[in-house]
């Protein structure tokens, strides 16, 4: 069996092309880079579309080498699990306590890498309600390491604006006693409400509407 190493420079070939695909089909509107730290961070993403692991990348630029922690059935598809691999994805059995990606996250980290959790830990519709994920501020907590909140816009029409808004980075504060499960459970939808809120406003921010919502978005 061939063992596929990581390569930052596979990740930036596939970096262009997608850049060059996806800059056709949408209009990507790419605000926040600066609040991009430099060094080890977790990044934070609402998740609707198969597109938004590439869109992500493409939000945060080529000079960061993106790693996405992704589901272990992806790793199950020969010709993807190698293309994934070679791209530093972490593989991840959502039914388990997985220690071998709790280990390969912490890798990433203190190597200044920048890792890539979708806590609704599926693909959602807007308004629609999943029990989020703990995985991300548990980690940033551990690590101290800042975590990076970026809204990917759900609805994507080709040939339209679509929005990809990072926010500002914040940190977990470490207590002396350990947090219960419900403690966590609330960082984590602290996490995307901020999400959401980036997605509203940055959105809307110029629209003369009087709704806090526009269905026909096209500033």
């Amino acid at each position: 069996m061939i063992k596929w190493k990581v390569s930052f420079r596979f990740y930036k070939i596939c970096y262009y092309i997608a850049l060059i695909l996806y800059g056709t089909i949408y209009r990507l509107d790419i605000k926040g880079r600066e609040n991009v730290p430099q060094g080890a961070t977790m990044v934070c993403a609402n998740h609707s579309n198969l597109a938004d692991p590439i869109l992500v990348s493409l939000a945060f630029g080529t000079s960061h080498f993106m790693h996405y922690i992704a589901k272990i059935e992806l790793f199950r598809i020969p010709i993807l699990s190698a293309v994934i691999t070679k791209l530093g994805a972490i593989s991840v059995d959502r039914d388990l306590a997985d220690i071998a990606t709790i280990k390969a996250t912490l890798t990433y980290l203190k190597n200044d890498g920048k890792v890539v959790i979708f806590p609704e830990g599926t693909r959602t519709k807007q308004g629609e309600k999943v029990e989020v994920k703990t995985g991300a501020v548990k980690i940033a907590e551990r690590t101290g390491v800042p975590i990076v909140p970026i809204y990917v816009e759900r609805e994507k029409k080709l040939f339209r604006k679509l929005a990809l808004i990072i926010g500002e980075p914040y940190t977990i504060e470490k207590q002396k006693e350990k947090r219960h499960a419900e403690e966590y459970t609330a960082l984590s939808e602290e996490s995307m409400n901020k999400i959401e809120a980036m997605g509203i406003n940055g959105k809307h921010k110029n629209c003369t509407h009087k709704e806090a919502r526009c269905e026909n978005y096209r500033c």
